[in-house]
């Protein structure tokens, strides 16, 4: 299973790839395993603000329903409308076009306390 290591991880396994002032958000490929058969994904619309740990979503298999939560604070200012109509494509590919939403990060610097790839590898082993 793969963990890109340019990305941050959070414990309730959201994953985010920070460039400058921007954060893109998605789930991690453990947490889809996890899930299983996918069949539903519903994102808030763009122009929304959370707090860092803020549910901002849900996420649906055929054996649970799941909330997202915000791993940093945020504006959200696009949201993959592609998962919408396909959410089972998000089984395939959970890092590149998997995105969930992107953000405008409220202190940038906060991305950076999360989880590295190998610390997110270890805390999935316990």
């Amino acid at each position: 299973m793969e963990f890109p290591k340019n990305f941050k991880y959070t414990k309730d396994h959201e994953w985010i790839e920070a460039q400058g002032s921007t954060g893109t958000i998605g789930v991690t490929a453990y947490a889809v395993e996890q899930l299983g058969d996918i069949v539903h994904i519903d994102l808030p619309d763009a122009g929304k603000t959370y707090k860092a740990g803020d549910s901002f979503g849900t996420i649906e298999s055929t054996k649970t329903v799941s909330d997202l939560y915000m791993p940093v604070a945020g504006k959200i200012t696009a949201v993959n409308a592609s998962l919408k109509g396909a959410p089972e494509s998000l089984q395939g590919d959970t890092y590149k076009n998997g995105w969930l939403v992107k953000i405008e990060m409220t202190n940038p610097a906060d991305a950076a306390k999360l989880l590295d790839a190998s610390a997110y590898e270890a805390f999935i082993k316990e």
